[in-house]
This record gives structure tokens, sequence and C-alpha cells, in this order.
């Protein structure tokens, strides 16, 4: 069976939903580097993260991959999926962007003040999360989905999330994601405010032989908010490529 690797967003992983459409496949749940108990590394990029996502598939012994990344995990999996194309069999890109949403400086150096000063204010990522994580969510988002990303993000390193979002405003393949050759399902809540539809659609139209699963009422975080529609998505896509 083909491993399925799972690659977070930056308010951490909160996969247990989503596992049951992946079985019996082996998964393995990628921690970004500072997330999880792993340490920073020497260098935050997306191109170090590609590099030490091959060298750990390495060292599982996993020769190729199916790929599911959300938000940021998204962008890795294109920057992986670009960098190292024969080791991806499929590639499940979820509430994503090929590119950091300004390329004016003074965009991303906003982004940043904005996005950290809870931080530099004195919350801690516990308060942080109370206080950004229930917009990402939908209107129909299922009681428990709220309080799991809260969780989820409550529990990232203060210094993992800094350097994170810094890396964040780094990403731009834009034009580059036309030469991904695996085959490619994009996924996209309709009232994610982050990855909105009509940005995956491009992203869709740019990919070849791309498709695009728009699931109504979710949010940034489909698989908690709609887990069942999720996972239907991502099990057909994963049948469909093993079936050739």
């Amino acid at each position: 069976m083909t491993t399925v690797v799972l690659l977070h967003g930056i308010g951490g992983a909160a996969w247990g939903p989503t596992l049951p459409a992946l079985a019996p496949a082996p998964v393995l749940d990628w921690a970004l580097p500072g997330y999880g108990g792993t340490p920073l590394g020497e260098e935050t990029s997306f191109a170090a993260w590609a590099r030490a996502l091959r060298d750990r598939l390495d060292a599982e012994g996993v020769a190729r991959a199916d790929i599911l990344g959300h938000s940021i995990g998204g962008m890795l999996a294109q920057e992986f999926a670009l960098a190292f194309p024969e080791r991806v069999r499929a590639l499940v890109l979820y509430a994503t962007t090929p590119a950091f949403g300004g390329r004016d400086p003074a965009f991303a150096e906003q982004f940043l003040a904005e996005r950290l000063a809870p931080l530099d204010q004195g919350k801690d990522m516990a308060g942080l999360a109370r206080e950004t994580m229930p917009a990402m969510l939908g209107p129909e988002a299922p009681p428990g989905a709220v309080e799991a990303a809260v969780a989820a993000m409550a529990a990232v390193p203060e210094a993992a999330y800094r350097a994170t979002v810094r890396c964040l405003t780094t990403f731009n393949r834009r034009d580059a994601i036309g030469r991904i050759a695996a085959p490619t399902l994009l996924l996209a809540g309709e009232c994610d405010p982050l990855a909105p539809p009509r940005t995956m659609e491009r992203m869709r139209d740019a990919i070849r032989g791309a498709r695009l699963v728009v699931l109504p009422g979710a949010g940034h975080l489909a698989h908690l908010e709609q887990p069942q529609a999720f996972n239907a998505a991502v099990s057909d896509f994963l049948r469909s490529v093993r079936e050739g």
C-alpha cells in the first residue's frame, strides 16, 4: 500500500477525523520542524522542509507517497512535488494557495505585525488560538470542531509558530505549479476566508488534469467541520489513482 503523508497547517495537526478515509494505507503524520516536539532546525524555509521530508521518507523506506497538505502544509506539498516529482504518486492540496497573498513587502510586514501582535502583547498560544481559530471555521461547523482546532493550535510552541508564520510570507510558486505532474485533487471550503474557492479554481486550471471539490458551508478546516464529505472526496480520489 502507498504511504499517505499528512502535512498540517500553521495551527497544528488534528487529523483524527481524517484517518478512517486513509485506511488501510500506512500514514505518516509529519510534523513541521518545531512542531510535535521536533527541533526547529537550522533553516526555516520551504526548500529545507522539503529536503527534511525527503530524508524522512528515505528513513522510512518510502519511495513514493500520496501527499495531503493543508494550508501551509499544502504549500509544502507543492514545493515537495516540484522539487521531488518522482517521490509523489498523488497530491491533495487542501485549503491552500500557490503563493502568499501579497507581492508588496509592506503587505508581508503588516501581515506579520497583525498575526504576531497578540503574542507580542503577552498572550500565550492558547489565548491566541481562542482569539483566532473560531473565525477560520464556516457557519455550519459542528460542536467540537472549534474546540479541536483551538486545542491543536494551543499545543504549538510559540517559537515554532513565529518561525512558521514568517516562512509563510516567503512562499511563491504561482509561476511553477503548472509543472506539477502528479494526479492532483484540490479541496476548498466554500466559506474559507484564507483560500477561497476562486483562488483554488485558478490553481486547478494551472495544474494539468487537476480536479477541484468545493465543500459547501465549510471554512478553512473542512476536515473537522465536514469530515464525512471531506473523507469521501479524499478516499474517492485516492481510489481512482490506485485503480488507474
